[in-house]
């Protein structure tokens, strides 16, 4: 990668990625409502999830140095709303984080002291990893550097890490004007384990169907079982958001966490063009608070 980027236009990657994330996100919520009819779709608007609200958080405090995890850490555990489809585990330790109790503390103490291997930190990974889109060996770095925060297993680390690094490469790849593949890349970057196991697996996998199957699509919510599904989706319809976002809720599962990281991926390489309009509209707006962060 020859290209230097500066703040704003690392800005601008990761709010495009954010908006394929939250589009993403949202769209897959409504699926747990009522099958999604692409040709019906429901009515405006669409509310996100705790995906979108963690993804808010990351690009709040993103900047040109160290990914600030204390600063992280204090808005996940200011602005976590638990009625937007936090599992009971982040609630508990979000709501520790807000009461005081460091962050380091609180991710090591889930699961019995094992650590989440969740897809949390996938989930929210995507425009991290735009910002960085000069350096995938920056966008793993960080990307470690924020799952931490919440994710103290290995397996939800790499999780993040991988879709840090996917995100790069495809805003990386708009930016140089190619299409780039993503898994085998990705997989490079990622730490050993089953979730980089997984991504090796997806590089032979033909078809979403035999993707769905052989890797699975989240519906144990693990990084294991989302990450590898949800990058093979946004490698095989890296130009096509719209096919990306089908492809996750036809195969079921984590519906909405499978479309925000295929939907972060995809938009950091299209950019807003890419976004249907008419699904960005829909799509319940991001907090206020948001805007007032990056002012």
């Amino acid at each position: 990668m020859s290209f230097t980027l500066f703040p704003g236009t690392r800005l601008a990657l990761a709010l495009e990625s954010l908006a394929g994330l939250s589009v993403g996100d949202a769209l897959g919520a409504q699926h747990f409502a009522a099958p999604l009819d692409f040709a019906d779709l429901p009515v405006a608007p669409w509310e996100w999830t705790d995906d979108t609200e963690e993804a808010c958080c990351l690009v709040a405090v993103l900047n040109d140095g160290e990914f600030d995890r204390d600063a992280f850490a204090e808005l996940l555990g200011r602005h976590h709303d638990p009625y937007r489809g936090y599992g009971p585990g982040a609630v508990v330790m979000l709501r520790a984080i807000r009461e005081g109790l460091p962050w380091p503390i609180a991710a090591a103490s889930a699961f019995d002291g094992e650590g989440s291997a969740g897809n949390g930190a996938a989930m929210r990974a995507a425009p991290l990893g735009a910002w960085h889109a000069d350096s995938l060996a920056h966008a793993a770095t960080q990307g470690a550097r924020a799952a931490e925060v919440t994710h103290a297993h290995a397996e939800g680390i790499a999780g993040g890490v991988a879709v840090a690094v996917a995100a790069a490469l495809a805003a990386a790849g708009r930016l140089d004007g190619h299409r780039p593949g993503l898994l085998r890349a990705v997989a490079a970057h990622t730490p050993d384990g089953r979730v980089r196991e997984g991504l090796v697996t997806a590089t032979r996998c033909r078809s979403a169907e035999e993707a769905a199957y052989e890797l699975g699509a989240g519906a144990q919510a693990m990084a294991r079982d989302t990450v590898p599904f949800a990058l093979w989706v946004a490698d095989r319809f890296l130009d096509d958001y719209p096919a990306a976002i089908r492809a996750c809720v036809a195969a079921g599962g984590d519906v909405d966490t499978t479309c925000a990281i295929a939907g972060g991926i995809v938009a950091a390489h299209t950019g807003l063009d890419g976004i249907p309009a008419g699904w960005l509209s829909a799509r319940e707006p991001l907090p206020p608070w948001l805007a007032t962060s990056l002012a």
